[in-house]
């Protein structure tokens, strides 16, 4: 019973610290991007999959990003690349797990398959004016 007992405290908090660490981000429409590109806010259009390994892999570094980032600015919109075909093709994203973050309504950076944390926390450290 002991044994039990750890056990289920030790999935409690294996599955309490994987929701603290989830990715803030926001479903994509076409309303709140047109309202934080009006702001100039820095924004990142995610098109992911959930199937898509290399989209996990970004998913884990832009967790990162925030984590180490916690007062950042950064706006994360999630655009299904199943289901939000129309917006695939508005991003010309030539396929899942494509990157385009915008900064005071501008397209500042392009990236398909981006996985090395360097190269994405520079970019979004350059939107964002972080360090």
């Amino acid at each position: 019973m002991k044994l039990f007992t750890r056990f289920i405290a030790a999935a409690v908090f294996t599955l309490s610290s994987l929701q603290a660490f989830a990715l803030d981000a926001e479903a994509f429409t076409k309303e709140r991007f047109d309202a934080l590109q009006a702001e100039g806010a820095p924004v990142l259009v995610d098109v992911y999959a959930t199937w898509c390994p290399t989209c996990a892999k970004q998913r884990k570094v832009l967790e990162q990003y925030q984590t180490e980032n916690p007062d950042s600015e950064l706006v994360i919109l999630e655009v299904d690349f199943d289901d939000q075909k129309e917006w695939v093709t508005h991003f010309k994203a030539p396929r899942q797990s494509t990157l385009v973050l915008f900064n005071n309504g501008e397209q500042v950076w392009f990236s398909v398959a981006e996985t090395r944390e360097e190269k994405i926390f520079d970019a979004l450290n350059q939107a964002t004016g972080t360090n």
